[in-house]
């Protein structure tokens, strides 16, 4: 086996123990034992379990960024922008659906270590709260902070995914595909909803 291949059966092996027990839970024993290979060999790939931690956790993070980054530098009128982040973060989830159980755990965690790792990204908050407030100024959307405008959104987003297990029994009979459905459908009502109740007619 290449030395990526472990290395990556590893990050998997981890990524699988870190959502079961989250940082403090998780033992690198048992990650050594999810990846089918000894503690040295763990050890010889990464030298702690934050280190490990911050590979699978940032490595997850790290490709949503990006792509948000780019959208809200666009041209596009203000709108579109909602549409393509609502689009852009949910198709994100879909494929990572154990990204917010990773961020709610490092938001209590460690908040500073997070906050710096978005800034270092490139993620600034404070250029996308003047832009929301310039569209309340010309009056194109109705008067809303950016606080409200990131937890209405975030929310409506990540709440089916966290609340998953619950959701599914109790509104869609445990029937997994219809859920899957369901997801897909919030795409289309999350923009809708929130350009209804934002867009100044």
């Amino acid at each position: 086996m290449s030395s990526d291949s472990t290395k990556e059966k590893i990050v998997q092996a981890a990524q699988r123990i870190f959502v079961r027990k989250g940082m403090d839970g998780a033992r690198m024993q048992e990650i050594a034992d999810e990846a089918g290979i000894n503690k040295a060999m763990l050890h010889y790939y990464f030298h702690s379990k934050d280190q490990l931690f911050r590979e699978v956790f940032y490595g997850i993070l790290s490709r949503l960024i990006p792509g948000l980054i780019n959208i809200f530098k666009g041209n596009e009128p203000f709108e579109d922008k909602i549409e393509a982040i609502v689009y852009e973060y949910d198709a994100y989830m879909s494929k990572n659906p154990i990204l917010p159980q990773f961020v709610i755990r490092e938001i209590n965690r460690d908040p500073e270590q997070l906050a710096g790792f978005m800034t270092d990204q490139g993620l600034d908050f404070l250029q996308i709260e003047e832009m929301v407030d310039q569209e309340v100024k010309n009056g194109k959307i109705r008067p809303i902070t950016f606080p409200h405008l990131f937890a209405n959104l975030i929310g409506m987003i990540v709440m089916p995914y966290i609340g998953r297990p619950l959701f599914q029994r109790k509104l869609f009979n445990n029937d997994s595909e219809k859920y899957d459905q369901y997801l897909l459908e919030r795409r289309t009502v999350i923009t809708q909803f929130v350009k209804q109740a934002l867009l100044v007619k």
